[in-house]
Parts: C-alpha cells; structure tokens; sequence
C-alpha cells in the first residue's frame, strides 16, 4: 500500500511544471548540469523536482532553507540515479542542511556530512559547494553521502546496492572486493584513483569509488578499468566518454 501511495504522489508531482527560476540555480552552481545532454536533461529535471518537493529538507545550525539550497542539492542526489529510479531513494525521509562542518553526538570532531540508516543525510552547504566547484578532484561530499543512501536501499551498509540484475551480484563482489583490498594494500594505482578512506570498510569504498568514478572518470577508466566498467553498469552513465 505504501509503495503504491508514493507512486501516485510521484506521478502526481511530476505532472506540475519545472519551476523555470530552478533553472538559474543549477547553471550557476551544478557544473554538470551544463554540460548534461539535451536527451538526459528532461530526466534529470523531471527527478530532480520530484525528490526536492519529495524530501523534507531541513536547515540546521541557523541555516535556512533556500530554493537554492534545496535544487542543489537535489541535483547531486539525482545524478546518481538518472538511469537508475528514485526508488532508491525510497527510505530517505530527510536532508537536513548545514551551513558548514558540524558536529554530531556519536562522532568525534567535525564532520562534512553524514547518512544515517534511519532515513536522513546531514550535509554541510559549504561541503556541497566545494564538492561541484572542484568537479575533478575526486572529492564529493553529496555524492559520496547519497551513494551511502543508494547502498542502503537494498538494507544494509555493506558496500553493494540492489544490482540491475541478479547475475551481476558475482562480478560486482569479484571486482570491488579486488580493489577494496588492493587500496587497503596502498597498491599506486588505486591510490591514484581513489581516497585512502575508502579502505575503510566495503560501504565506504563504495561511496568514494562513486566519488572518483563521477569526478575522475577518465582516471578510473585508464587506472582501474574493470572498477571503471563495474560502476558504468551500475550507474548507467559513461562520464569518461561525457555520457
């Protein structure tokens, strides 16, 4: 019943108009929006105002929530799931917002952002900025947070999202288990591609090869090609080729 529900509101949401005025923000703070093709841009939009009207956002710290705020953000949680669904977003419920680094009760100094199993992802405004400023270093907080959400999806933090196919379970565990352990060897290749952090576990390695294969597409292909083709599949984008 409940997913039934949500699809009618989605489908409901996506019948009202694109607020033209959206527009504004994303062209001037979401670099890959201006270089998306005309054929992705309508579903990319078309998600994009469906999770923003969808999700509550929620300002923490004195920060107030903004259009801006709120389209921005939800362009980098949609660029994960262009050709994906927004169903992997169904268990989040909030993004709660920053103005900068924040601290939480359960860790140890500042953190850029964070997604909890509950259902919410606490992010740093500044941290979102700084990630589509730079958008080759390899450093995304929103994407990195978001692919936590997306690997959540199929019910744990364990590093592998609900695959497109069930015969894609083998490979995807072959291969990410490969180089999750090659990055905890300090293997130069990895470390060339991907942060040190995501040595840390499965679920991180995940979320900074997300990272790395949005902002260092070229780099992963020609370092860690199989990481690069495993990720593509997943995805369905070929951002080496700017597709």
């Amino acid at each position: 019943m409940i997913s039934v529900i949500r699809h009618l509101k989605r489908r409901s949401l996506s019948r009202r108009p694109f607020p033209q005025e959206w527009l504004g923000h994303l062209d001037a703070r979401v670099p890959f929006f201006r270089t998306m093709s005309p054929t992705l841009r309508e579903p990319f939009l078309d998600k994009l105002k469906v999770f923003a009207w969808e999700k509550e956002f929620i300002g923490a710290g004195g920060l107030t929530i903004t259009d801006e705020i709120r389209v921005v953000v939800s362009a980098t949680a949609v660029q994960l799931v262009v050709h994906l669904d927004l169903s992997y977003y169904d268990a989040l419920r909030e993004v709660i917002v920053y103005p900068s680094a924040f601290k939480l009760p359960d860790r140890t100094g500042a953190v850029l952002g964070e997604a909890k199993h509950w259902g919410s992802v606490i992010l740093s405004w500044q941290a979102v900025l700084t990630g589509l400023h730079n958008p080759d270093d390899g450093h995304d907080t929103a994407a990195h947070e978001f692919a936590h959400v997306l690997d959540r999806a199929d019910g744990a933090f364990d590093g592998t999202p609900k695959l497109r196919q069930y015969s894609h379970y083998q490979t995807w565990a072959s291969v990410m288990g490969e180089h999750f352990q090659k990055l905890q060897a300090g293997q130069r290749r990895e470390r060339q591609v991907l942060d040190d952090y995501g040595s840390l576990n499965e679920a991180e390695f995940f979320a900074v090869a997300t990272e790395s294969f949005f902002e260092k597409p070229v780099q992963m292909r020609e370092k860690t090609p199989e990481l690069y083709e495993e990720l593509k599949r997943f995805y369905g984008w070929d951002p080496a080729s700017g597709t």
